[in-house]
């Protein structure tokens, strides 16, 4: 009696353990990847990766001029996690950033926004611009900066700034 319950519950553990194997091949697909034959300084000119390497177990990572993927390094970068000149992500880290949290060098714009111009939620920069701006030259619903402008405080200094800032790039567009 006991060899017959046991064989059973033996023969359902070894079907069980098949079926999880086969729903684990299906949940972790191996994603995808794309390079493009054509490259610029050894990089590939388009670079598409996401999901799992199934060799290694670590997620893939898009390298290239143009670069998608979850994780994403290049001149145009955009992903989960984006890196490069002019990124889009998640996270994004670069000259321009653009995402739920950005970094730019130059210029971010996001719900969280770090650089020299920043526009977003928090906006955090030389020149912010947000809900809470932080800068030198701050402008937002609640700021604090040398030069604020928000609906508590204005500084006679921010509309002649802006208006000869935005003449400047008009300027520089023509």
């Amino acid at each position: 009696m006991w060899d017959d319950t046991n064989r059973e519950l033996q023969e359902r553990i070894e079907q069980l353990e098949k079926r999880v194997e086969q729903l684990g091949r299906q949940v972790r697909s191996p994603g995808y990847e794309y390079k493009s034959p054509t490259t610029l300084w050894g990089w590939p000119l388009v670079h598409i990766a996401y999901g799992v390497d199934a060799a290694s177990g670590r997620p893939r990572v898009a390298k290239g001029i143009i670069a998608m993927g979850n994780i994403s390094i290049g001149v145009l970068s955009l992903g989960g996690i984006a890196l490069g000149g002019l990124s889009f992500g998640g996270l994004s880290l670069g000259l321009l950033g653009m995402g739920g949290m950005a970094f730019g060098v130059l210029a971010a714009l996001g719900g969280v926004a770090v650089g020299a111009l920043a526009a977003g939620g928090l906006a955090v920069g030389y020149v912010a611009f947000g809900g809470e701006a932080l800068g030198a030259y701050a402008l937002g619903g609640n700021t604090g900066s040398l030069h604020e402008f928000s609906r508590i405080i204005n500084d006679p200094y921010i509309p002649k700034w802006l208006a000869e800032l935005i003449s400047d790039v008009a300027d520089a567009m023509r």
